[in-house]
C-alpha cells in the first residue's frame, strides 16, 4: 500500500482511492442486483400471485429468503478456503463473470413466468454472494490499516444498504406493472451484472495469504472445521454470534415488509419501497455515524447501545402499527400513506431501528477483522456467513410458523423485539467487555468531553507497560475508554474492592496490589500476574505514585515499576491525564465523590501519550519527569 494514501481526514477519501473505490462499487452493484431480482420476484408473488402457478403469496417471501440464504449455510466453508488460497482480485472478477450467466437464467424465468426457474436463480444468486462474502470482508483489512477499518466498514455497510434501497426501488417499480414488467426485469438484471464486471476490473492485486492451502471440498467437515477455527478467539466467536443475530432480526423485517404493508397497513407495493427506504437509510446512517461516535477506533461499546435501540423501536413498531389497516380499508398509495400522521411514527421506528442496527453491526465486523489472524481471516468470515445463514433460515422458518399459527406481522415484530433483549442480555453476560466498553463510552460522552493526543504511540500489538498520573477514582475508566487495546490495570487493593467499581475492575481483569507491610502474599501474586499478562502480549497500566493525589501535584514514583521491568523488559509508554483534578471523583477539597456536579457536566478531559521508553532506560525518576512534562502546568 502507498503510505501517502493513508492521509488523515474523512473516511470518504477512500472512495477516491484505487485500493477501495473499485471494490466498493463492485459490491455496491452486486448488492443492488440481488435486490432488484429478489424484490421484483417477491413483489410479483405477493401482489400478482396469479402469474405463477402453485405459489402461496403469504409464505412465498419467506421461502425466497430461505432459498437465497441456503448456499451460505452449505458452501461458505469452501468459499472461505478459496478466498484464503487465491488472489482476491482474481476471484472477484470470476464471480462477477458468473453473475452475468446467473442473470440470464433469471431473465428466462421472468419471460416464461416460471417460478421454479426463478427459485433456481434465487439459489444461484445466493451461491454467488456466498463466494463473494469471505472475499469482501477479508479484502478490507488487507488494504486498510486498523485506523481505517471502522470507516471502511461503515462505507461498505452504508453502500450495501443504499444499494438495497436503489435495487428495491428499481425492482419494486418495474414489478408494479405486473405481467408487462417480466421481460424488462431480466434485461435490467443482466445490464447491472455487466456493469459490475466492468467496474471490478479496477480492483488491485490482493495476494493470497495462504496460497499453499489444500482445499477440503467436503462442505460438511469443512463447515465444522471453520466453526472450530472461529471458536479459538472467544471475543471473535461471540461477535460472530452477535452479527448472526442481527441478520436474524434483519431478515425477518426485510422479508416481511410486503405482507406488513398489505395486511397490517393496507398499503400498495410502492409503500413497501418507502418502508425499505427508511430501513436502508437508517442502517446507512448508523453505519456512517459509527466513525464519528467511535473516534475512528474499534469501539465495541457501541454494540450494547445499538441493541438497546433495536429493542426499543422494534417493540414500539408493534404499538405504532396496531389498528392502522383496519381504519383505512383500501390499499393506500404513498401520498395517502404519508398523509396519515400515525404512519410517520411507523416510518420513524423503522429508521431508528435500522440506525441502531448500524451502531450494533459495524463495530462487530471491525472487531472480527482486527482480531482474526490474517492466514485464517477469510475462513473466519466464512464461519460468520455460515452462522448468518443458519440464523436467517431459522428466522424464515420461525416467521412462517408464527404466521401460519395466526400471528400478524406486527405481533411478529413484538416477538422479535423481546427476543432481541433476551439475546443481548445473554451475549453481554458471556462477554462483559461489550458492556464495560459501553459504560466507558457513555461516561466519556455524557459527563466528560474527551480528547487524546499521541494515541498512535501505544503499540498495536505486543506487550507494553503504561504509566500515568493518578488523579481520580475513574482514571482507569477514562484510560480504558480511550486506549484501543484492552488494558490490565494495576491498582490499590482498597480501590479494587470498592462497591460497584469492584465489579468493573474484576470484569476488566484489573490486578489488585498491596504494600509489602500490609499483604506480602498479595504483592507477590500481583507481580506474578503482571509478568504473566506481559508474557501473553497484553498491555498493563500502572499508577506508579501508588495512591491518589490529594493536592493535585505529581508524587514520587515508587520502585515497583523497576521490579516489573527487571522481570519483564518491555517498552514503557508514559501518559498524563489532564482535567480530572477538581472533579467529583478527585480528592480536590477533601473526600472524593461527596459533591456531585461541583464542576458541572461535559468537562474537558485530555489524555496525552508520550514516546515509548526502552525498559533499560525506564527508571522511576525518568518516567516521572516524562509524565510531568506531558501533564503540563498544575492544576490537572
Amino acid at each position: 500500500m502507498n503510505p501517502q494514501e493513508h492521509d488523515t481526514g474523512s473516511q470518504y477519501r477512500l472512495l477516491r482511492q484505487r485500493r477501495f473505490a473499485p471494490f466498493f462499487w463492485t459490491q455496491f452493484l452486486g448488492a443492488m442486483n440481488d435486490n432488484v431480482f429478489k424484490i421484483a420476484f417477491t413483489s410479483l408473488v405477493t401482489y400478482h400471485a396469479a402469474l405463477f402457478d402453485g405459489v402461496d403469496g403469504k409464505t412465498a417471501a419467506f421461502l425466497i429468503s430461505a432459498i437465497f440464504i441456503a448456499p451460505f449455510l452449505l458452501f461458505s466453508a469452501t468459499s472461505g478456503q478459496i478466498a484464503d488460497k487465491w488472489d482476491k482480485a482474481r476471484l472477484i472478477r470470476l464471480v462477477k463473470t458468473v453473475e452475468i450467466g446467473i442473470m440470464c437464467v433469471g431473465a428466462a424465468g421472468f419471460y416464461w413466468h416460471s417460478a421454479p426457474l426463478l427459485y433456481v436463480c434465487t439459489f444461484l444468486m445466493g451461491l454467488h454472494s456466498t463466494v463473494f462474502g469471505p472475499v469482501k470482508y477479508a479484502y478490507l483489512p488487507q488494504h486498510l490499516d486498523n485506523r481505517e477499518l471502522v470507516g471502511g466498514n461503515g462505507l461498505v455497510e452504508m453502500g450495501t444498504f443504499v444499494a438495497i434501497l436503489i435495487g428495491t426501488i428499481i425492482g419494486g417499480e418495474i414489478a408494479g406493472f405486473g405481467r408487462a414488467a417480466l421481460p424488462w426485469l431480466g434485461a435490467v438484471c443482466i445490464v447491472i451484472a455487466l456493469a459490475g464486471r466492468l467496474v471490478c476490473a479496477g480492483v488491485p492485486v490482493s495476494p493470497a495469504p495462504q496460497p499453499d492451502l489444500r482445499i477440503n471440498w467436503n462442505p460438511f467437515s469443512e463447515t465444522w472445521r471453520n466453526l472450530r477455527i472461529a471458536r479459538t478467539e472467544r471475543s471473535v466467536f461471540l461477535s460472530l454470534l452477535g452479527i448472526s443475530w442481527l441478520w436474524f432480526l434483519g431478515a425477518t423485517f426485510l422479508a416481511s415488509f410486503f405482507n406488513f404493508a398489505r395486511d397490517v397497513l393496507s398499503a400498495d407495493p410502492n409503500v413497501v419501497t418507502l418502508l425499505l427506504a427508511m430501513f436502508s437509510i437508517g442502517i446507512g446512517t448508523g453505519s456512517l455515524l459509527c466513525e464519528r461516535l467511535s473516534s475512528g477506533r474499534v469501539e465495541v461499546g457501541l454494540v450494547p447501545f445499538g441493541s438497546i435501540g433495536m429493542t426499543v423501536f422494534a417493540v414500539d413498531l408493534y404499538f405504532a402499527s396496531r389498528g392502522l389497516g383496519a381504519s383505512v380499508g383500501v390499499l393506500q398509495d404513498v401520498p395517502a400513506f404519508v398523509a396519515h400522521p400515525a404512519h410517520w411514527r411507523v416510518l420513524a421506528d423503522l429508521f431508528l431501528l435500522a440506525m441502531f442496527g448500524g451502531f450494533y453491526s459495524v463495530p462487530l465486523y471491525a472487531l472480527i477483522q482486527s482480531r482474526s489472524a490474517p492466514t485464517h481471516r477469510a475462513r473466519i468470515i466464512a464461519a460468520n456467513n455460515i452462522l448468518n445463514a443458519l440464523f436467517m433460515i431459522v428466522s424464515a422458518l420461525m416467521a412462517m410458523a408464527l404466521t401460519s399459527a395466526g400471528f400478524t406481522i406486527d405481533q411478529l415484530y413484538l416477538v422479535i423485539g423481546i427476543l432481541n433483549a433476551l439475546v443481548a442480555i445473554y451475549l453481554y453476560a458471556l462477554l462483559p467487555e461489550f458492556l464495560i466498553r459501553f459504560i466507558m463510552w457513555l461516561l466519556i460522552h455524557t459527563v466528560y468531553r474527551v480528547g487524546i493526543k499521541g494515541a498512535e504511540r501505544v503499540p498495536e500489538t505486543g506487550p507494553c507497560v503504561l504509566v500515568c498520573n493518578h488523579v481520580s477514582f475513574v482514571d482507569a475508566v477514562v484510560i480504558g475508554a480511550m486506549i484501543r487495546r484492552p488494558v490490565r490495570f494495576v491498582m490499590d487493593h482498597r480501590i479494587f474492592k470498592m462497591p460497584v467499581l469492584s465489579w468493573f475492575f474484576r470484569t476488566v481483569k484489573a490486578i489488585p496490589i498491596a504494600p509489602a507491610h500490609e499483604d506480602p502474599a498479595m504483592l507477590a501474586a500481583a507481580y506474578d500476574r503482571i509478568a504473566a499478562e506481559l508474557a501473553h502480549g497484553e498491555v498493563v497500566c500502572l499508577f506508579p505514585e501508588g495512591k491518589l493525589t490529594s493536592t493535585g501535584e505529581l508524587q514520587a514514583f515508587r520502585q515497583g515499576i523497576q521490579k516489573i521491568l527487571d522481570r519483564s523488559p518491555v517498552p514503557v509508554v508514559p501518559m498524563a491525564l489532564r482535567g480530572l483534578w477538581g472533579s467529583f471523583f478527585s480528592r480536590h477539597g477533601g473526600t472524593a465523590m461527596t459533591r456531585p456536579f461541583k464542576r458541572g457536566i461535559l468537562n474537558r478531559l485530555e489524555l496525552v501519550i508520550g514516546e515509548a521508553v526502552a525498559a533499560e532506560s525506564a527508571t522511576p525518576d525518568l518516567l516521572r519527569e516524562r509524565v510531568l512534562a506531558l501533564r503540563g502546568p498544575w492544576p490537572v
